[in-house]
């Protein structure tokens, strides 16, 4: 690489945040079980600080995003939480209110058409706008599991206007400086009609909501070779865009670490935002975050992949020669075209995430450095040890 893309690379790896979630580094399942592994995560604190490693070894996650119900004991102090995170070296970042576990949304918590759940859902969205009030946080994160599962059980009509009023009332109470992210999924836990199935429903929904709603592009939620960049394109040019979760699927949702399976496809998402940062001549203000649960691969291992991963795609997708781009399509030439973006994928990215590392004293191989460094072997003592004195049990059976 010549010293002039080196440069543009760090100077997109400067910019370049990512929030991990505090939910990747406790014990998760699938809709059939759970496969448990000693180091997860017991609580909060064990979270926070397995995100402090990953910071400490990254350099590039100083917010962990977390969930209400499962990360907040009832009357405890917000600013608390803060304090902790901040002695494990990160902050608290995005706020996701929990609208899908308590048993009062069997038929849906916004889209219900019973007006006390709905009221029960505002109020907890409220308190979760209060907690991140508290502590600091930009953004109040919002997936819903709202759906119905056969033709004729609800007016989709009716659940679309309650959704509205809802989302406006929780946009209402926003503080200063707080944007509201509003994610998408097609299917899944509700497969007729899913209330927030796409992009283009979410859009329209944070647009009815406020100028401070916007929308959460999840790489998973997506139906096969859906072609997620144009997505990514529309809301860009639509001052639409808010924020992403990362992960990779094959089939749908599958929390794969970021990458592993198209890793082409997050280079060409992040070209989108190069370019249209070239043309604008700003960076867009985007909220970058994981969401990944895993079974199998160590959470913070999985983690350190998913990060190095995203700083490797973006920092190619910032090589590309606009104008040389422009030029190539202005002409029609869609080979040129093409291999200005082959090009750039494939070029040796390694100098310069080297150079940016060593620039901030940090490990030249994150991953081999935790597996040096001995973290997992004594969380996973220690935490083996602490469940057992708790008397931890732990099932994972789907019934």
């Amino acid at each position: 690489m010549s010293p002039k893309l080196i440069h543009r690379a760090l100077e997109a790896l400067d910019r370049f945040d990512i929030e991990t979630p505090s939910w990747g580094f406790a014990d998760t399942g699938t809709r059939f079980g759970k496969f448990f592994q000693d180091a997860a995560a017991i609580d909060l604190n064990d979270k926070l600080a397995d995100a402090g490693q990953v910071h400490r070894l990254t350099g590039c996650c100083p917010t962990v995003a977390v969930h209400v119900l499962w990360d907040f004991q009832p009357g405890q102090d917000p600013k608390a939480v803060a304090r902790l995170a901040r002695r494990h070296g990160v902050r608290i970042g995005a706020i996701n209110p929990n609208l899908f576990q308590d048993q009062c949304y069997k038929w849906g918590s916004f889209g219900n058409s019973d007006p006390a759940v709905r009221r029960r859902a505002l109020r907890h969205c409220y308190d979760s706008i209060a907690i991140g009030r508290a502590v600091g946080s930009a953004y109040l994160s919002l997936w819903f599991a709202d759906g119905t599962n056969y033709p004729g059980q609800e007016s989709i009509r009716d659940r679309k206007h309650r959704f509205e009023a809802s989302l406006r009332s929780c946009h209402d109470r926003l503080a200063p400086g707080q944007t509201m992210l509003i994610e998408y999924k097609p299917f899944e836990p509700a497969f007729y009609a899913t209330d927030i199935p796409d992009w283009g429903m979410a859009c329209l929904l944070a647009r009815k909501a406020g100028p401070r709603a916007k929308v959460l592009v999840d790489t998973g939620h997506h139906y096969l070779s859906q072609n997620i960049e144009q997505i990514v394109a529309f809301l860009l040019d639509e001052n639409m865009l808010g924020g992403f979760h990362f992960n990779d699927r094959r089939y749908a949702d599958d929390d794969l670490t970021l990458g592993s399976i198209d890793p082409y496809q997050a280079f060409r998402i992040f070209h989108e935002i190069h370019s249209f940062a070239a043309d604008r001549g700003r960076a867009p203000e985007i909220a970058y975050m994981i969401d990944q649960c895993h079974n199998e691969k160590p959470k913070i291992e999985a983690t350190l992949q998913t990060v190095a991963m995203a700083q490797e795609l973006y920092a190619k997708a910032a090589l590309v020669d606009h104008e040389k781009l422009r030029r190539a399509q202005a002409r029609h030439d869609v080979v040129a075209a093409e291999l200005e973006l082959k090009k750039a994928f494939f070029a040796d990215i390694g100098p310069a995430l080297l150079a940016w590392r060593r620039r901030r004293k940090l490990p030249a191989d994150p991953l081999a450095e935790h597996r040096r460094s001995g973290y997992e072997r004594a969380a996973a003592a220690d935490r083996r040890a602490r469940r057992q004195a708790l008397g931890i049990a732990r099932g994972g059976s789907f019934a």
